[in-house]
Order: C-alpha cells, then sequence, then structure tokens
C-alpha cells in the first residue's frame, strides 16, 4: 500500500506555547523523558519507511512540536542514513515545518543546500499572530518569524506560509491574506481552528462555520481578481484539481483517510496526527515494521471509515469535493445517528461561490485567454 509518515523528531516540545495547539497536552502515552529521537530510533525508522515505500520519490516530512530544536547535526544524521539505505534508482524529498524562531542564515544554508520543502507557520497579520503565537516566555513572535522570511528569501528560498483560522482570523480575512501574499512565497495554506473544551462545547477562538464560509469568500475574490496564477492557495487549488476529474493531494478532502501514519521521537507510531493518543497507537517501529502498521486492519478500519456519511453528506452536491472532510471535527450529530463536519455550512458557502467562477476559469484556460485577461473579467463581474 502507498502511505506517507510525518516524523516528529523532538515530540511536540516546542520553543512556542501557542494557545490552540493540539499536540501540547495530547496523551500519547509515549516516553516523554528524552528530548529528542535516539540514533537507533532514526535509524530504524529511516531503513523501516524505505523498505516499505514503493515510489521513485521517497518524502520524509519532519514535523512538531518544533523540529528544528534537535538541531542540523540531527538532520546531517537523517540524511546520511537516508544514503545509506536508499535503494537503487530512487531519490529522496525532505520537507520540514518550521515556527521560525531558530532560523538563521546557518539553517538557511543548511536548508537550501540539501533542497528542504519548507513550511512556514506565520497567522497573517501581527496582531492575529501575537494574540496566539507567543513564545515558551509569553512573548510575541510576530517579528522573529518576519525576520526568518527574511532569512529565508535572501537565501532563495520560497517557503510555504501555514496560517490558521481562528475566530479573530475570518474577520480579517482581506488583510490576512494580503499580509500572506504581500511576502511573494507562492503558497499559502489555511488551517480551521475548532477545539472543543472539556464539556464538548466549541471554544470562543474557533472559527464558527459562517465566519469560515465569509473567510474564504472573501479570501477567494481577492485570490480571483487579483492573483490567480501568481499565487497558490491550498483549498483553491486542490478544489480545481478535483473539478478536473483528478483525486485531492490532501487527506481531508480526500475519500478515505488513515495513509498518513504519525512517528514519535520514541518510536511510536499513530493514526494520524489529529489522533495522537494511546486509542490510536499502532505500535512503535523498533518492534513493528511500518509497512505492517500501515496495512493493519486497524489502521485501514480507520482510514474507510471516513466514509461513514450523513444522510445529509450523501445527498450533498459537493460530496465529491470534500467527502466530508476531516474525521476529526465531525462531532455535529444528527438523526441518523453520525456525526456531521462542524464547518460544513462554511465550506458550502464557499463551494456555492468559488466552483461556478474556477469552472468558468478553467473553461477560459482551455480557450487560450491569458490570465490576466480571466481577472479583468471577475473584476468587471
Amino acid at each position: 500500500m502507498r502511505f506517507a509518515t510525518m516524523a516528529k523528531p523532538v515530540g511536540s516540545y516546542c520553543n512556542m506555547s501557542c494557545s490552540y495547539c493540539y499536540y501540547l497536552h495530547a496523551d500519547s502515552g509515549q516516553d516523554m523523558h528524552t528530548l529528542r529521537m535516539s540514533d537507533e530510533v532514526l535509524e530504524a525508522y529511516i531503513r523501516s519507511y524505505m523498505e516499505a515505500s514503493s515510489e521513485k520519490e521517497i518524502s520524509f516530512t519532519w514535523h512538531g512540536g518544533e523540529p528544528t530544536l534537535a538541531g542540523i547535526p540531527f538532520f546531517e544524521k537523517a540524511l546520511s542514513l537516508q544514503k545509506k539505505y536508499l535503494p537503487e534508482g530512487r531519490y529522496c524529498v525532505n520537507a520540514i515545518q518550521t515556527n521560525g524562531l531558530l532560523i538563521d542564515d546557518d539553517w538557511c544554508r543548511f536548508l537550501k543546500n540539501n533542497r528542504f520543502e519548507i513550511g512556514l507557520s506565520i497567522d497573517g497579520t501581527r496582531m492575529i499572530h501575537d494574540l496566539y503565537r507567543n513564545d515558551a516566555g509569553g512573548s510575541d513572535t510576530y517579528n522573529r518569524v518576519r525576520s526568518a522570511l527574511y532569512c529565508f528569501e535572501k537565501h532563495g528560498i520560497r517557503p510555504d506560509l501555514l496560517c490558521t483560522v481562528t475566530a479573530e482570523t475570518a474577520a480579517s480575512g482581506r488583510s490576512v491574506y494580503q499580509t500572506l501574499r504581500n511576502y511573494h512565497t507562492g503558497w499559502i495554506q489555511f488551517i480551521p481552528i475548532v477545539r472543543r473544551d472539556a464539556e464538548g462545547s466549541v471554544t470562543v477562538d474557533s472559527v464558527t462555520p459562517q465566519a469560515y464560509g465569509r473567510f474564504l469568500k472573501s479570501v477567494f475574490q481577492e485570490w480571483i481578481t487579483h492573483d490567480l496564477g501568481k499565487m497558490n492557495v491550498q483549498l483553491f487549488a486542490e478544489t480545481a484539481l478535483l473539478l478536473s476529474g483528478k483525486t485531492s493531494n490532501v487527506c481531508w478532502l480526500s475519500e478515505t483517510c488513515g495513509n498518513i501514519l504519525i512517528v514519535e521521537k520514541d518510536g511510536s507510531v499513530f493514526a494520524c496526527d489529529h489522533f495522537v493518543d494511546r486509542d490510536h497507537r499502532l505500535g512503535n517501529l523498533l518492534e513493528t515494521p511500518l509497512r505492517e502498521m500501515a496495512a493493519s486492519s486497524f489502521q485501514t478500519e480507520f482510514g474507510q471509515a471516513k466514509k461513514n456519511l450523513t444522510q445529509e453528506c450523501q445527498k450533498c452536491p459537493w460530496l465529491s469535493l470534500c467527502h466530508g472532510c476531516c474525521p476529526k471535527d465531525r462531532f455535529v450529530i444528527r438523526e441518523d445517528g453520525i456525526g456531521q463536519y462542524y464547518l460544513c455550512e462554511g465550506l458550502k458557502m464557499y463551494y456555492e461561490d468559488a466552483v461556478p467562477k474556477l469552472r468558468k476559469a478553467m473553461e477560459f484556460s482551455t480557450q487560450g485567454r491569458s490570465q490576466s485577461e480571466i481577472m479583468k473579467y471577475f473584476r468587471q463581474k
């Protein structure tokens, strides 16, 4: 089977303390006493993943917590192990997701020289970012993240920007998008924040379905009238991909899930990064090969369960574009006893507005009309 992994070399350890982070208090049952993945676990991970991968490109994604806390020597070791176990005729790609606080010239040179793909977390405007994304001591971080962006730019690196959508973000969609666009990185991913308290109520910082829909519509309007072909927004790109008859590149829009395993610093492997808990622990790669855990009946059932949809979902005209979205947020119980995606109404608002326009843009493109002409058409409309 085809599957991918996200490895957390320092687990959930981080030099930031974002108020909405779902890793900080995760009960995974793993060993929390070691700061960093050991050489033994690292080698076992790379060897097991190489043995399980069938694709010509073998992709390693380093996540956290904050993976740069592992240090450059850790990643140098990882690269040397990749070369050691790389099958003939194959090649490796590495990606890292960072908060940017440790990024300096040394990190940029290392990442650039080794062709890492980079994701940088930044929550749009300074006010919104500093509201939620403080360092471990409670200090603001926006200026430090922006310095990381400038350091990347100096070294010719264009990171993907990851921005969360909270209640505050949703109220400032256009300004958030424009701020991120003006960094000229070429790619933005918006991640909705939905959290629940101990009683199961949605927290006040979470984005509501209606606010999420308004946010997506305002960002889409700005994008299709000014940035078509110049800036990619993940949800818009995925929508266009699905409209063209292809399959989604992201799990939450796919028909099934469960094909991205989480590897923790002690070698523990979990079903999904939203389900790093004792109930979804598949085993430890020091004891069980990754291929075996990925193909286990538990993981298969976990992924196939995404097809368990409400009657409302099954009748929805947009089902082929979202497939019910992420199971993590399917907690709105319907009469049939099945959970509905909490942000469903917001996504419907987006699809109703964006899909006709994307279809028109795709039609114009096949006719040979330039992106400038297409954007002008939508500005006039």
